[in-house]
């Protein structure tokens, strides 16, 4: 029997990144002092999430001097006692809860851009409970 000769493997080249490729830069949060606790956009975000912790904002030492903090705390329960009363609403046959499902879409969408403005930075006033936040604050 002839054994056939098979063909050399070729070796391939190691992988190379074309060169217009370039790594996207890495952002970083800038270092914060130990003990300083959470930043300003953190606890602003945090304090949407029930209202304990925006009283609680509104009662510890290093966040209640903060206006930013303060404003975000104070929208939050204006929203909460907003959804409160709108939940008395719902009481009401048919045209209540037609209503209160509308209002309480309303406040979930305003709640869910408090909570990515006040994650950026940036004052996100809702109408007329925003007014009254941000006067409560001092903004």
């Amino acid at each position: 029997m002839d054994e056939q000769q098979q063909p050399p493997y070729e070796q391939v080249p190691p992988y190379q990144q074309p060169p217009q490729y370039q790594q996207p830069p890495q952002y970083a949060a800038p270092p914060q002092a130990a003990g300083e606790g959470l930043s300003d956009n953190a606890a602003a975000a945090i304090a949407y999430l029930t209202i304990i912790p925006a009283i609680i904002f509104l009662v510890m030492e290093p966040y209640n001097r903060k206006p930013f903090i303060k404003f975000n705390a104070f929208q939050c329960l204006g929203l909460a006692v907003v959804g409160f009363v709108v939940g008395f609403v719902n009481i009401i046959p048919i045209l209540g809860q037609i209503i209160f499902l509308v209002v309480m879409l309303g406040l979930l969408v305003m709640w869910v851009m408090c909570i990515i403005n006040a994650s950026q930075g940036k004052v996100f006033k809702v109408p007329v409970i925003g007014n009254f936040a941000a006067q409560q604050a001092g903004l």
